[in-house]
């Protein structure tokens, strides 16, 4: 069973940095590719970054995020990050990691198919 579990969410303040880790278990996490998404209230979830399993690890960002926010993987410990910079008050949400054994150009939820619990994020102004 997949299972991924986020950790790193909290409160900071406008400006600050935050990183975010999933933990993988059940599945063959160097074969997977992996991304980030975040969903704030009332909104729909938003696809921010994405990193191939290849061993090239291409890198995909949303615009909201790129320059910002870098995603990484570390596949002997099956973990994934998301290393959050330059933090606003609009990147509130709760953020979700995911594998998928899609690979792509472009990411949307639908290619993803586990999925984490989320962690909250919310920043301060």
């Amino acid at each position: 069973q997949v299972q991924l579990v986020e950790s790193g969410g909290g409160l900071v303040q406008a400006g600050g940095s935050l990183r975010l880790s999933c933990a993988a278990s059940g599945l063959t996490f160097s074969r997977y590719t992996m991304g980030w998404f975040r969903q704030a209230p009332g909104k729909e979830r938003e696809f921010l970054t994405a990193i191939t399993w290849s061993a090239a690890g291409n890198t995909y960002y949303a615009d909201s995020v790129k320059g910002r926010f870098t995603i990484s993987r570390d596949n002997a410990k099956n973990t994934l990050y998301l290393q959050m910079n330059s933090l606003k008050p609009e990147d509130t949400a709760i953020y979700y990691c995911a594998a998928a054994t899609y690979t792509g150009t472009t990411y949307s939820p639908t290619d993803f198919r586990s999925w984490g619990q989320g962690t909250q994020v919310t920043v301060s102004s």
